[in-house]
């Protein structure tokens, strides 16, 4: 069985303007006053108006979903106490015309004077999914085989459709603005481990980058734990539909670990269609339609979605997830995606609705 652990990034706001609050040094300090979180789980994000947490190493959605909704209750009392809001949003749907603070860390500063105009706009958060890999080899062999689902999973997890005050016109902004590093959208195919880590060191080396970190790819290796990284999610609303992405991945990637292992076929979609599908699910969500992988046609995106479940159906049976994730999914569908759910509050109710969706989905329970 494989096992999986979640990151999420959240935004702290002003409850009534809606606005960035740089607060999360008080936050991380009312935080570490609870005995209901551990050190570990409190991060710091690139910008002083955001805060993330990991779950632990969990065999289970059940203990990734009570990490996941320990943590944002307890971070929910911790932001109450300092008199602002955390959202889990992919983006901010306002932010103030002055540069943002960045957090106090040498490498934070470093990347601020590397791309200056990009983290002056970096009020963006995401839900990074790690699976256990047997070795770097096969992590990255599976990095190969997930590049083409990679789009279903941006559709499924859009939830940042508002920037600067009005509606992006995309179900995941973030998506989009990601495209702006030098480094981004799917990795390309390796031929193995050690071509894996020749590229990287080459693209380190010219000195574009400043380190590893900055290869914002969808997907990667994780330099710190023996897992597959997959960073194409926003951050979601709800701990339940964080949970419905991280399944979906766990079960990818244990599907093409199995397919590797077979030495069976895979599909490489040429890079400007894969870069164009993820796109396209960036703009659709699962609002429209969405890139079939295997004819490069515009297909409905539950059609996509479906094709994605019916591949990876005996892994998700093999994990004891596959009626929980059919049900979530058909939820997903029902209820519509973060980015679907923020625009029905906007419409209803302007941004006191939009900020009232924040509080209430942080903790919200299935």
């Amino acid at each position: 069985m494989a096992t999986l652990g979640i990151e999420e990034e959240y935004l702290l706001l002003d409850p009534t303007t809606g606005l960035p609050a740089p607060m999360a040094d008080k936050v991380a300090e009312n935080l570490e006053g609870s005995l209901h979180v551990a050190r570990g789980e409190i991060q710091r994000e690139l910008l002083t108006c955001q805060i993330e947490t990991a779950t632990a190493v969990c065999s289970t959605l059940t203990e990734a979903e009570e990490s996941l909704l320990n943590f944002r209750r307890e971070l929910d009392a911790a932001v109450r106490k300092s008199g602002i809001r955390a959202a889990a949003t992919g983006t901010a749907p306002r932010i103030q015309d002055d540069y943002p603070e960045v957090t106090d860390n040498q490498r934070y500063h470093q990347l601020k004077a590397s791309a200056k105009g990009i983290v002056a706009d970096q009020f963006v958060n995401g839900q990074h999914v790690h699976v256990s890999v047997p070795d770097k080899e096969a992590g990255v062999q599976a990095l190969n085989r997930i590049r083409p689902w990679m789009p279903a999973v941006v559709a499924l997890s859009a939830n940042s459709p508002y920037w600067l005050d009005r509606d992006s016109g995309f179900g995941s902004w973030r998506i989009v603005h990601y495209r702006r590093w030098p480094v981004q959208g799917c990795a390309p195919v390796f031929r193995d481990a050690a071509d894996y880590e020749r590229r990287i060191q080459r693209l380190v080396d010219s000195g574009v980058i400043i380190d590893r970190g900055v290869l914002t790819w969808l997907a990667r290796l994780s330099d710190r734990y023996p897992t597959l990284e997959v960073r194409a999610a926003d951050v979601q609303l709800e701990a339940q539909d964080a949970v419905l992405i991280a399944a979906v991945i766990r079960g990818l990637i244990s599907t093409v670990l199995a397919d590797e292992a077979a030495s069976r076929t895979f599909l490489q979609p040429e890079p400007e269609l894969l870069d164009a599908a993820v796109w396209q699910a960036g703009r659709q969500g699962l609002a429209d339609r969405l890139v079939d992988p295997e004819s490069g046609l515009l297909l409905p995106a539950r059609d996509v979605v479906g094709m994605l479940l019916r591949y990876i159906r005996p892994a998700l049976e093999e994990e004891g997830d596959s009626a929980w994730v059919d049900a979530s999914i058909e939820r997903l569908f029902a209820t519509g995606t973060g980015a679907e759910r923020q625009r029905k509050a906007m419409e209803s109710g302007g941004l006191p609705a939009l900020l009232d969706l924040y509080a209430t989905s942080l903790t919200a329970e299935p």
